[in-house]
């Protein structure tokens, strides 16, 4: 059973937008670092964006710089990923993640590596087609 549940995803036409949510009624969000990460078809699992929660830091993948970003919303236990300027580049499976553990690493060392993620959702598909 996942721990971490998205949502959000679906067909977009590019120049689109649309907002990821994760969510987990286990965990409080808010004080774990989070990241999202997308995998296409045939391709490796990217980081797109992270967000620490040791030093507040936040990281964007250079293909989503200026488009994408990351949000907390600590009433609602979620953390969200609003992606504007959609492409069709951007379509994979996205999945959130989470460190539970509490490691002190920043948000690009989460994004970069992958590591010491150790909670998954099972990922929501968006697609961007015209």
């Amino acid at each position: 059973q996942a721990q971490l549940v998205e949502s959000g995803g679906g067909l977009v036409r590019p120049g689109g937008s649309l907002k990821l949510s994760c969510a987990s009624s286990e965990f409080t969000l808010d004080y774990l670092s989070i990241g999202w990460f997308r995998q296409a078809p045939g391709k490796e699992r990217e980081g797109v964006s992270c967000i620490s929660a040791s030093d507040g830091s936040t990281y964007y993948a250079d293909s989503v710089k200026g488009r994408f970003t990351i949000s907390r919303d600590y009433a609602k236990n979620m953390v969200y990923l609003h992606m504007n300027g959609l492409q069709p580049e951007d379509t994979g499976t996205y999945s959130c993640a989470a460190d539970l553990d509490n490691n002190y690493y920043n948000a690009a060392y989460y994004c970069t590596t992958g590591n010491a993620l150790d909670a998954w959702g099972q990922g929501t598909l968006v697609s961007v087609s015209s």
